[in-house]
């Protein structure tokens, strides 16, 4: 049995459609991630799973519990890192371990055992007696993951657990959770729009404006864009492109040069660097770059658009409607 269940599941405010009829399973075990920029509806999605949020409609049920009628159950089976920070910074490392040890009625004796075992996974035992005041993002964040498995939950919920991390913490806390995962047969529920964590996933959706647009593993999900991916940067975009066509070939253009999904992509550069050459008057190539297909080609290619471009309009959007509302600047 599936340890979560979604059957079209929604969410509207107002007129605006957060997540529209989505449908899913995850297993026990398993790392599923939702990868798609800000306002995809990846949050929406965690917040109704999680009983934060009703659904408009659909159903969906957590742990073998329905998320609308078996709230309390759902909770006690679940842990929850949100975006933002939740610690009381007032207290130290330990009073926050034992203030949610108390919410979750865990025995004093496990949770002596437990809380220790994970600060010394996520490397906080020489620090766990100082206020969280004094902790760094990375510190804090690491805490976080320590309590919210303090109760032994079966699904771990990860809202952008690294978000404004650098690399290097985000690399750690990862091998933390796959490491626990592994030892517990955990179930971790990953949203991001960084594309090397959603690599870490067994299985991604790829969710844009409430749908999920495709639903695999990394492997097969970047097998549908085929092949390998070339960009050229020329003098002259417009006649490259019939060069291309010429070639029986036609590109994308983006803001970093043309775009060509094509396989053996190194026999193909030859190929075009002679085509371009021999155009009256030639075609210079500035630059040319070839690699493998990436989740982020993946994510243009379902929704004709990338995920920064997306978010830049959003934060365009959202300056915009400040200064209408005469809130200014940022």
């Amino acid at each position: 049995m599936p340890v979560i269940e979604v059957r079209d599941l929604s969410r509207k405010f107002g007129d605006f459609t957060a997540v529209n009829g989505v449908s899913f399973e995850v297993e026990q075990g398993e790392i599923i991630g939702f990868l798609g920029p800000n306002g995809a509806g990846k949050t929406t999605t965690i917040n109704m799973l999680c009983t934060l949020l009703k659904p408009t409609g659909g159903s969906a049920s957590v742990n073998g519990f329905d998320v609308a009628s078996r709230q309390d159950m759902v909770r006690r089976s679940i842990g929850l890192i949100f975006q933002d920070p939740t610690l009381d910074e007032r207290l130290t490392g330990w009073q926050n371990l034992q203030f949610h040890a108390m919410l979750y009625d865990v025995p004093a004796a496990v949770f002596e055992s437990r809380a220790k075992e994970l600060l010394e996974m996520v490397e906080l035992t020489d620090k766990v007696k100082e206020s969280v005041k004094a902790f760094s993002g990375g510190m804090k964040r690491r805490l976080e993951i320590a309590r919210g498995l303090l109760h032994h939950p079966k699904v771990l919920f990860l809202d952008e657990p690294t978000i404004g991390l650098d690399p290097q913490t985000r690399r750690h806390i990862w091998e933390y959770l796959v490491k626990v995962r592994d030892q517990e047969r955990l179930t971790l529920f990953l949203t991001t729009h960084y594309m090397d964590e959603a690599e870490i996933a067994d299985r991604i959706a790829i969710i844009d404006h409430g749908d999920i647009v495709a639903l695999d593993t990394p492997s097969k999900l970047k097998a549908m864009v085929g092949g390998d991916v070339v960009t050229l940067c020329t003098d002259d975009d417009e006649r490259a492109q019939r060069v291309l066509a010429g070639l029986g070939v036609t590109p994308t253009k983006r803001d970093d040069g043309l775009r060509v999904e094509i396989d053996h992509g190194d026999r193909f550069i030859p190929l075009v660097l002679g085509a371009m050459s021999a155009a009256t008057p030639p075609v210079t190539i500035t630059s040319v770059n070839l690699r493998r297909p990436t989740l982020e080609d993946v994510f243009v290619k379902l929704t004709g658009r990338a995920i920064r471009d997306e978010e830049a309009d959003q934060m365009e959007s959202m300056r915009r409607s400040r200064m209408m509302r005469g809130g200014g600047r940022r």
